[in-house]
């Protein structure tokens, strides 16, 4: 337990650096949002690229990992969907539960591959890159059509389908995958230029998460916040180990899918909550709340795994 909790201790630090520099008078508002920006446009598909472009996919159970990881959100999904009814009798509004949805579905990429390589090293860097090009696409079209659904407000498909298709970090994670499954040849100092690139996106995503958190807004949460957290940090990664071992994952691998089912929510939900009607102050509070909790939850998940 010792062991994994000083191995992840360091993205925790980093987070919470993030927390104290974007509170900080020293670094002006309009650094975070190119930051943020930059990541989700250039550092992020760009680690994304190098990872799955470089993969052995024969060392880590790729099949099993993509459909293991499929299967767990679908499983998550499914659940979190029948509490509607219940939830809707206790008064739940149709906004508040899209951020519910969004928060016990979605999941911290930064927060899984720093702490996969923190652990394992390149060995889990492509488990959790192999996870993410498997259900980037499935989370974001299952989240925004719940977004649709519940938020009573009428949307334009062909827009949300453009919108996913020109995803950066979907076409990062596909051009990858393409470019390592048909064999083709990268020129070196390319690849170099990427691979530079890609190291600075875990640090600068870690400092990216921790000014995004919005402590104000956890201090009072709401029964609905715990709910998504116990969906999320607790029964997801139950269900992801539970189907690990059904299709026999073993090793790291197992370790590692059990991991990006364990970290907190996202916070790209927040903005999707922002622009399509969902109860953005709840995404907010419950993101802030998750990833509080992980920093102890995520240590016994894994010491528990081992």
């Amino acid at each position: 337990m010792l062991i994994i909790l000083e191995s992840i201790l360091p993205i925790f630090l980093l987070v919470l650096l993030g927390v104290g520099l974007k509170r900080s008078p020293l670094i002006p508002e309009s650094f975070w949002s190119g930051l943020e920006i930059f990541g989700y446009y250039v550092l992020f598909p760009a680690l994304l690229f190098e990872t799955l472009a470089t993969t052995d996919f024969s060392q880590i159970q790729g099949a099993g990992v993509s459909l293991v990881s499929l299967l767990a959100v679908l499983v998550i999904s499914a659940v979190t969907l029948g509490l509607w009814p219940v939830l809707k009798a206790a008064g739940m509004q149709g906004p508040a539960f899209t951020s519910v949805f969004q928060t016990a579905t979605r999941w911290n990429g930064f927060m899984a591959l720093a702490m996969a390589e923190k652990l394992t090293g390149s060995i889990g860097l492509s488990v959790i890159a192999v996870v993410m090009a498997t259900i980037i696409i499935p989370i974001n079209l299952m989240n925004v059509g719940v977004m649709i659904w519940f938020s009573g407000q009428g949307r334009d498909m062909k827009t949300f389908v453009k919108r996913i298709i020109s995803n950066p970090i979907i076409l990062g994670a596909v051009l990858g995958v393409a470019v390592n499954l048909a064999g083709v040849p990268i020129y070196d100092p390319f690849m170099v230029t990427v691979e530079l690139v890609a190291r600075t996106s875990l640090p600068l995503g870690l400092l990216t998460v921790g000014a995004g958190l919005k402590i104000a807004d956890a201090l009072r949460p709401a029964p609905s916040v715990f709910l998504s957290a116990g969906l999320k940090l607790i029964l997801f990664p139950l269900v992801s180990v539970g189907l690990s071992l059904l299709f026999g994952l073993t090793g790291e691998t197992l370790a590692m899918v059990t991991l990006a089912a364990a970290v907190p929510t996202a916070m790209n939900g927040y903005l999707l909550a922002k622009q399509m009607g969902g109860d953005a102050d709840l995404y907010a509070a419950a993101a802030t709340v998750q990833t509080m909790l992980a920093f102890v939850t995520v240590p016994i998940v894994l010491a528990l795994l081992a």
